[in-house]
């Protein structure tokens, strides 16, 4: 295929659900290429449909083996469900560490799945730049349901909620979580809270202390409708994630009967739009004409010929001239 893809073709093959076309597509995104703006101009029309819910919390609780039992439920129900696993990057390749079909073996063959695992690149947030754009290639594939499963780094987990329609956080007893939680404002960001490994000791307490903090976050804060349920599960043998798939959906109608859910798909296009011009403008700042490129001024604020506001000023006109 190659260098003369055909996108549109492409995705005309995607929305077939044939698998490699959706491999071939996400590949497009990642490499940021010259096709990129073409693929994101071919998928538009046909996005919007699929639920998107973001899985994240500390490592250890049980990510992606919770993962695999919510694809294993949404199957059962006759959904197709797209995976993306946003990985560590590989220091030498900047490729995820992790493969697809290591991690959720099981699903591998089917072909109503679709599982793919994308490095951050060194990304702090834990979300590759273009996972959004990834999203948009499984939604207009037909996925019903994308789950993210973030790598879980500590406070910019939060920028989960950026992608997803529902936030799943998830915790485990023994792991100070509760703590944490209340320490990362996790609390914020969750829309559904998962206490895995239930069967160990501490799961009670856990889940008790997050009730407790939700409660009294509920308090403060009288505009908030939706009160996150806590769930307990034991994700390797499918106990309670039925009841973590029926919390999914009641979210997902009260977004709906809220309005919620276009406001939170506008933010998530805003944060998008905004990223994808400031890298334009972040391009820019080396190759600005006349010698006023950002290296230029940095020099001169170091000299103390110009102050950090005034070069900022002359950078921004020269961008524009």
């Amino acid at each position: 295929m190659g260098r003369t893809v055909d996108v549109v073709e492409l995705v005309d093959r995607a929305r077939e659900g044939q698998p490699r076309a959706v491999a071939r597509l996400i590949s497009l995104v990642e490499d940021a290429g010259p096709r990129l703006r073409e693929v994101a101009r071919a998928l538009a029309p046909f996005t919007g449909h699929a639920q998107v819910v973001g899985l994240t919390g500390a490592p250890g609780v049980g990510k992606s083996t919770s993962t695999s039992a919510l694809v294993t439920a949404y199957r059962e129900r006759g959904e197709r469900v797209g995976v993306l696993a946003v990985d560590p990057s590989s220091p030498f390749s900047g490729g995820a560490l992790l493969g697809d079909r290591v991690r959720m073996g099981e699903h591998a063959t089917d072909p109503g799945v679709f599982i793919r695992s994308m490095a951050t690149r060194g990304h702090l947030g834990g979300l590759s730049w273009a996972v959004p754009q990834a999203l948009r290639v499984l939604d207009a594939a037909g996925c019903d349901v994308v789950l993210v499963e973030t790598v879980g780094v500590g406070q910019s987990e939060v920028e989960v909620v950026s992608l997803a329609d529902t936030t799943v956080v998830l915790l485990a007893p023994g792991m100070g979580d509760g703590i944490q939680a209340a320490k990362a404002g996790i609390l914020e960001i969750a829309d559904v809270f998962v206490v895995n490994k239930a069967d160990r000791d501490g799961a009670d307490a856990t889940a008790r202390d997050l009730k407790h903090m939700i409660s009294m976050g509920r308090r403060e804060r009288t505009d908030v409708l939706w009160r996150p349920p806590v769930v307990k599960t034991v994700a390797a043998g499918g106990d309670g994630v039925a009841d973590v798939v029926d919390a999914i959906d009641a979210h997902r109608a009260w977004l709906h009967d809220h309005g919620e859910l276009d406001r939170r798909r506008a933010r998530r296009a805003a944060s998008e739009i905004e990223a994808i011009a400031v890298e334009r403008l972040r391009s820019g700042f080396g190759g600005l004409r006349g010698g006023a490129g950002l290296e230029a001024l940095a020099e001169r604020v170091v000299a103390g010929e110009l102050d950090p506001y005034a070069a900022a000023d002359r950078l921004v006109e020269g961008l524009g001239a």
